[in-house]
């Protein structure tokens, strides 16, 4: 898998610029907060939720680790995340779960993270 980083930063910096706008794009931001310097965002999607009670959304990301140090980071992300209380106006981060680790060495170590979200709409 080739991974555009370009594209990647690109992402980055569009949240950058829409911090006030969805949701999503508060819970990425706060995501790639967590996540520290060395994390990049590699793709979202987003897809509606609803139970007999509550309803909202559901959120995939995944970010990529690149490098030594990033490694070291990439496993902070992932012993934070889980208990990590995400302050977004409006919704309730009902749920936040690393779903997927993929980890290679060589030829620079890289750790790509899939992290899924259950958000809840505040009445």
């Amino acid at each position: 898998m080739q991974i555009d980083l370009d594209a990647a930063r690109g992402m980055q910096e569009t949240i950058g610029r829409q911090r006030r706008r969805g949701p999503w794009v508060r819970l990425l931001d706060s995501t790639i907060t967590l996540a520290g310097r060395h994390a990049q965002l590699l793709r979202h999607a987003e897809r509606p939720w609803a139970s007999a009670t509550f309803c909202g959304s559901r959120h995939t990301a995944a970010l990529l680790f690149d490098g030594a140090e990033a490694i070291v980071a990439a496993e902070h992300f992932i012993e934070a995340l889980p208990e990590h209380e995400f302050d977004i106006s409006g919704v309730l981060v009902a749920d936040a779960a690393v779903t997927e680790v993929r980890m290679t060495m060589l030829p620079v170590p890289q750790c790509e993270i899939e992290v899924e979200f259950l958000l809840l709409d505040e009445v």
